[in-house]
């Protein structure tokens, strides 16, 4: 069976399509089969991107690796059993015709909670949660007093985690290895910054979850997406020079996927 992980936050804007992306297609490139679910049926960031890839890739002749993209399959309602919900139909099928094919899936959700999403976390073997470091995005996680600054219960977010941990430990399966992730952190140690790394290690410790630091603010994902591109191509692929920028940048992916501790994936930082 192939590794999963899952991209999520109801949240929009904390950059899981990015980091899907850069995690389906830094897997691809080492040589590993990946496979691709986008679960955010409205606005499909992530498939948008991989379909941008594809795109580039045949109109400059290049070779890219990457994932492989599946859209949810079309199913006749008529075909589901008594109770049967439509959702769980499209994603068991998908994920049944990707598995034996496939060394990881990369799933994506929607900043918003939908029965499929409800139904991914709770399939996750490593489940990634990009987070803005901000107490606007902190109240994903927990509720907290704000002169105290403590933790005083967790969020509808966790508890839906909660709940995925529960279902996962009643069929027999194992834990789910909950990583948070710092995006967009500032460059300087600023007091807020502080404050929110301070909540998110007792939190941590609370209800169960990792933390390790993302991606910064940069402006080069914004000009990747429209040519499907990640910072692993910019050099080979795009023919670019990288700037410290990009170095720096290209640090923060190897060192995420580092702490992923994904099965069989050595990479050194």
């Amino acid at each position: 069976m192939a590794h999963i992980i899952v991209t999520g936050n109801e949240k929009g804007g904390s950059g899981k399509s990015t980091t899907a992306m850069h995690l389906a297609t830094a897997l691809a490139r080492m040589g590993h089969r990946v496979g691709a679910l986008d679960l955010d049926l409205r606005q499909r960031s992530f498939g948008r991107y991989i379909e941008n890839r594809l795109a580039h890739a045949a109109a400059k002749g290049l070779d890219l690796p990457g994932p492989d993209y599946r859209p949810l399959p079309q199913i006749d309602p008529a075909s589901l059993a008594p109770g049967e919900q439509l959702a769980d139909r499209q994603l068991a099928a998908a994920l049944d015709s990707l598995h034996a094919e496939s060394d990881f899936i990369v799933i994506d959700c929607p900043g918003s909670h939908t029965r499929l999403s409800q139904m991914a976390h709770a399939l996750a073997d490593t489940l990634v949660t990009p987070l803005n470091d901000s107490f606007v995005d902190f109240d994903l996680l927990a509720r907290f007093d704000p002169t105290t600054g403590e933790v005083t219960g967790p969020s509808i977010y966790a508890e839906m985690v909660w709940q995925a941990r529960q279902s996962r430990a009643q069929a027999g399966m194992k834990p789910i290895d909950w990583v948070v992730l710092r995006n967009r952190l500032g460059a300087q140690q600023m007091h807020n910054k502080r404050r929110v790394g301070k909540a998110l290690g007792a939190l941590s410790k609370r209800i169960g979850f990792r933390v390790v630091p993302g991606f910064g603010e940069r402006v080069v994902f914004r000009e990747l997406f429209p040519r499907g591109l990640t910072l692993l191509d910019l050099r080979d692929a795009a023919g670019e020079a990288l700037n410290l920028s990009n170095i720096a940048a290209r640090q923060e992916l190897r060192a995420l996927l580092a702490s992923l501790r994904l099965p069989g994936v050595a990479v050194s930082v």
